[in-house]
């Protein structure tokens, strides 16, 4: 079994190449790319206005520095980049407790009430395992007045509507970077109706301007997006289906929540985490039997990023598309389910 690490599409590469060699400048010092770029991300949010930068973390960043105020981040399951943009820009932070890294709705109104912050920064899965609720997170956002950032990287062109959309999140921030579902191996957009975020955050947005060959590249991957997100959700959904109830029963998680072996079971992610007594023994099995050409796919829990809780996570996400076959699918499950006998 050949597995690969996920690479831009073969267009998007070629998009590059010309681009690399034959970059020409627009009147006004616009380059055509940026703008193909810009249009392609409201097309796929139904934002009215978008910014390509240099990668998800200038974008969180640039987004962050326009609030003065608290700042409230899931206690699990988010993305590293919301605390570390938050230490540089010297914001305070606060965490809503969660479900395994999915938000409680109960919990996230408490929190408002408690804190009364200014926005709240989330990724549409939960450590990439699991669908956020991200409409009805929304909604809660809403009426209090606080701004909902959702970090779509891992969902953007989400077919079901219910994620990276631009009605259920004032803000859209991703990662173009390898892996991500638009995957141009750097770069990263901001995508919102607010067009006042871009004013504000204008210092900082010169800085972080993406190249013309980072936006070719992000024009041409972006189309492929809903076909990248349909293909990852459904492989993990076939391996989750099959996968016995392995691991470490009763396992507890920073909040107390008991934890089914495979986490998350029944919803949507592009991984899948499975707790286990001993993540770092399984994990140095897994990663000795999944010999991936150009990266890996295995992460080791307890982080932040994915679970607070002894597992370890199948990062189907870093594969291309072309190894997620039902034969390589099968392979995989023998090889898990044989680890973790």
């Amino acid at each position: 079994m050949d597995l690969f690490y996920r690479r831009p599409s073969k267009l998007a590469r070629e998009a590059m190449c010309r681009t690399a060699m034959n970059l020409r400048h627009m009147p006004g010092g616009r380059y055509e790319e940026v703008t193909a770029a810009e249009d392609g991300v409201k097309d796929t949010t139904g934002h009215d206005h978008a910014k390509i930068v240099t990668s998800g973390n200038s974008a969180i960043l640039s987004v962050m520095s326009t609030f003065h105020d608290k700042i409230l981040i899931p206690d699990q399951g988010g993305w590293t980049g919301f605390k570390k943009m938050a230490g540089i820009l010297g914001r305070e932070v606060k965490e809503v407790p969660t479900e395994l890294g999915i938000i409680n709705l109960d919990y996230l109104s408490d929190s408002i009430k408690e804190n009364n912050p200014e926005a709240l920064f989330i990724t549409s899965f939960a450590g990439y395992m699991a669908e956020q609720p991200v409409k009805e997170i929304y909604d809660i956002c809403s009426d209090a007045g606080v701004t909902l950032v959702e970090d779509a990287s891992g969902s953007v062109g989400d077919v079901t509507g219910r994620l990276a959309n631009g009605e259920h999140a004032d803000v859209l921030v991703a990662s173009t970077g390898a892996p991500k579902t638009v995957n141009v191996g750097s770069g990263g957009f901001i995508s919102t109706n607010k067009k006042e975020i871009f004013y504000d955050a204008r210092d900082i947005l010169k800085a972080v301007k993406a190249d013309p060959v980072t936006c070719a590249g992000i024009s041409q991957e972006i189309k492929n997006a809903p076909r990248v997100l349909s293909k990852t959700v459904e492989a993990c959904e076939f391996l989750k289906k099959r996968l016995k109830n392995y691991g470490l029963k009763g396992v507890k998680s920073s909040g107390d929540i008991e934890a089914p072996n495979i986490l998350h079971q029944d919803k949507r992610g592009i991984n899948i985490c499975i707790s286990t007594s001993n993540p770092k023994k399984i994990g140095y099995k897994l990663r000795k039997s999944f010999e991936v050409h150009g990266g890996s796919i295995v992460t080791v829990c307890p982080r932040y990023d994915r679970v607070k809780t002894n597992a370890i996570c199948l990062e189907v996400k870093n594969l291309d598309l072309k190894c997620l076959t039902p034969e390589n699918l099968k392979e995989i499950l023998q090889i898990i389910e044989g680890t973790l006998e």
